[in-house]
């Protein structure tokens, strides 16, 4: 259930904090999903909202969904003209030479019978920037910031591995899971999310770092 990890609801809105490791739709391999839950998010509505956005399955944090049609359509147009601000926070497989910059990478996705697919920097590819900021150093990693001004599948996993040379730390697509090799979680989080609106106030709603950002993370993440 995701009572407990409500971040805004009004009429129109329902922000939750997705949890790592929860599919926004149903994978191949039968684990319960986002989509399974939907009906428990109805909070007295006559229907389950529905998505407006998708984050991937092992990042957590700011997922919109859209409690009536209307609002559907005005969230997926604000979306697809790039006037939603979405910041996310990773911790890399080390720290970039610079404080800050912009990644300015066109992306394209390969596929493969054996390898199955990814996504690739390509020049032909549909462009990608990112803006992105370190804001921590602990123990030779770096806690980034970044701001996407397109929203391209795995944007931030791929410009951080092949736009800065670091892999964000949990990435089994992208880079080592760790420096040991070893199987620990994907280090991404949707922190914030601003979705303006015409008539009301914008939707502005932040998400705490979890717990498995370790000493990055504040005390008491849960």
């Amino acid at each position: 259930m995701l009572d407990d990890r409500i971040l805004y609801i009004d009429a129109e809105a329902l922000v939750i904090d997705k949890p790592s490791g929860l599919p926004v739709d149903r994978p191949r391999d039968g684990t319960p999903a986002l989509a399974d839950l939907a009906d428990s998010l109805r909070f007295g509505f006559a229907r389950p909202p529905g998505l407006v956005h998708r984050l991937d399955r092992d990042t957590s944090g700011c997922l919109l969904l859209a409690r009536n049609h209307g609002a559907h359509r005005r969230f997926s147009a604000s979306f697809a003209e790039g006037t939603v601000a979405k910041t996310y926070h990773a911790v890399l497989a080390g720290v970039p030479e610079d404080e800050s910059g912009v990644i300015d990478l066109s992306l394209s996705k390969v596929s493969s019978a054996s390898g199955g697919w990814r996504i690739i920097p390509a020049r032909k590819g549909k462009p990608a920037v990112t803006h992105w900021q370190v804001e921590r150093v602990i123990g030779g990693r770096a806690l980034v910031r970044f701001e996407p001004k397109t929203g391209r599948t795995h944007q931030l996993r791929v410009h951080a591995a092949s736009g800065l040379g670091l892999p964000i730390i949990g990435d089994p697509t992208y880079g080592p899971t760790d420096d040991a090799g070893g199987d620990v979680p994907l280090l991404l989080h949707a922190s914030r999310l601003v979705m303006p609106r015409r008539t009301k106030p914008a939707i502005d709603v932040a998400a705490p770092l979890p717990a498995r950002f370790g000493a990055f993370a504040p005390a008491g993440a849960g």
